[in-house]
């Protein structure tokens, strides 16, 4: 079961690596970790595994925070909807790709977070509203997605991670807080 002691902090090398694809069909190691890696996100969102287990709540999880520098992230973004129960978005991604984004921009309004930063980044992330990504599920199916807001902003987050980049690097350093006109922030 992967833990908060599993996952590596900002300054590790791997952080800043280019991910390297990963073979089809998926091997056995490879379903296991994506399993296990959606496993971890589940329990982070859960109020009381997170505190047995002392998880930071997370919504994305790249094989490199793992120090595993392999092309394959989690993402379990919550409904947004108090109605559904259904999250917004929930899989398991190898190898996925920007296909295509908006012109129109977006940041969330409170920033982001990592769960390879152990510290606040104040600063909006400015980001494409939407994305249409392709990917392998866990079954080694290929699909294409179309996200939009929250749901297309963490899975660039963790696209991010499988290329060397970290959030912070695309705030602002001279003037965290400022955005052009016609960006989306979301709350």
């Amino acid at each position: 079961m992967i833990t908060m002691d599993d996952i590596i902090r900002e300054g590790n090398p791997t952080l800043r690596e280019v991910a390297k694809e990963v073979p089809f069909p998926l091997s056995e190691e490879d379903i296991a970790l994506g399993k296990e890696m959606m496993t971890f996100l589940e329990n982070s969102q859960d109020p009381v595994k997170a505190e047995e287990l002392e998880l930071r709540g997370g919504v994305g999880l790249a094989a490199p925070q793992l120090d595993i520098s392999k092309r394959i992230t989690a993402v379990l973004v919550p409904s947004s909807d108090p109605e559904k129960t259904e999250p917004d978005f929930k899989d398991v991604l190898y190898n996925p790709k920007i296909l295509s984004h908006s012109v129109q921009e977006a940041c969330l309004g409170e920033g982001e977070g990592c769960l390879s930063v152990d510290r606040e980044v104040p600063g909006y992330v400015v980001r494409h509203a939407r994305i249409t990504i392709s990917y392998y599920d866990i079954n080694g199916k290929k699909k294409k997605v179309r996200l939009k807001n929250y749901p297309a902003i963490v899975v660039q987050h963790e696209i991010d991670h499988l290329n060397g980049v970290m959030f912070y690097d695309h705030i602002n350093q001279q003037n965290p807080f400022s955005l052009k006109e016609g960006i989306l922030v979301i709350d």
